[in-house]
């Protein structure tokens, strides 16, 4: 596991430590403008599947940072990437929305009800009882579970919205079926942002805001976690896990050069 000296490349969750109801945290926009004229190789993660990484993107520059959508790496994708991985050309029964069937679309599958070889539930708003049934129908006919990510609750101007992992779990409890879960914790979504950007664990950094997530994943993937304080975590919820970040700072404006650096042209 490398020390922040030793990282070449970073992997950076994107809510609560980019950006905080859609405003840029301290820091976030000389970041990437610094990993940018360095030349460093850098993603942007979300577990979030609704949105495509063009949309992501112009939502980030609505909020003050400029990430071009090929730096942009979503649990759509990362699911997209492994189905297309165990089953080349394959087709899927998709509960989500247009983050995770343009994904799809894109890694050379085709979208159907009859007979698919994966059912695939991610992030959405307008799921209905027509489609959870026709999930379960399917997966109890052979189709293969699978899952963007586990969040069981969404934050929303509002409050909390049941999210991914409670959708499914209504299909769980009717196929009595456990879906794979590609997107954080699973480390599985690293290593294919990693493969993306052609990095390796023993050089790359992780930046999150939550222990059970990106912490996680982080330490199971090999690579230098970096915990930041401007989102859900503080003390007494690091606390509660066995396992610790390689570092704890305030918020990403403590990983900015103070000092002048030079750029490799």
């Amino acid at each position: 596991m490398a020390s922040r000296d030793e990282v070449e490349c970073w992997l950076t969750d994107m809510d609560g430590v980019l950006v905080h109801e859609n405003q840029a945290l301290p820091g976030a926009p000389e970041l990437i403008r610094q990993w940018q004229d360095q030349g460093t190789e850098f993603l942007v993660l979300t577990n979030n599947s609704i949105f495509t990484p063009r949309d992501l993107s112009a939502r980030l520059r609505w909020s003050g940072l400029e990430v071009p959508e090929e730096r942009i790496w979503t649990s759509a994708l990362a699911t997209a990437d492994f189905c297309a991985s165990q089953m080349p050309n394959g087709s899927a029964f998709v509960i989500g929305e247009a983050g995770m069937t343009t994904a799809l679309h894109e890694a050379g599958f085709i979208m159907t009800e009859t007979a698919p070889d994966y059912v695939v539930v991610g992030e959405t708003r307008n799921y209905s009882f027509e489609a959870i049934t026709k999930a379960v129908r399917l997966i109890l006919g052979g189709a293969r579970f699978i899952v963007t990510n586990p969040d069981a609750t969404g934050p929303s101007a509002e409050g909390v919205l049941p999210a991914t992992g409670a959708i499914a779990a209504m299909i769980e409890k009717a196929t009595g079926k456990q879906p794979y879960v590609v997107g954080k914790p699973n480390p599985m979504m690293f290593r294919s942002a990693m493969n993306r950007i052609g990095a390796h664990s023993e050089n790359t950094g992780m930046i999150g805001d939550r222990m059970d997530t990106d912490v996680q994943a982080g330490i199971e993937a090999g690579l230098h976690t970096v915990l930041v304080m401007t989102g859900i975590s503080d003390q007494a919820e690091i606390d509660k896990y066995p396992f610790r970040p390689s570092e704890v700072i305030a918020g990403v404006h403590e990983l900015l050069h103070t000092e002048p650096y030079e750029v490799e042209i």
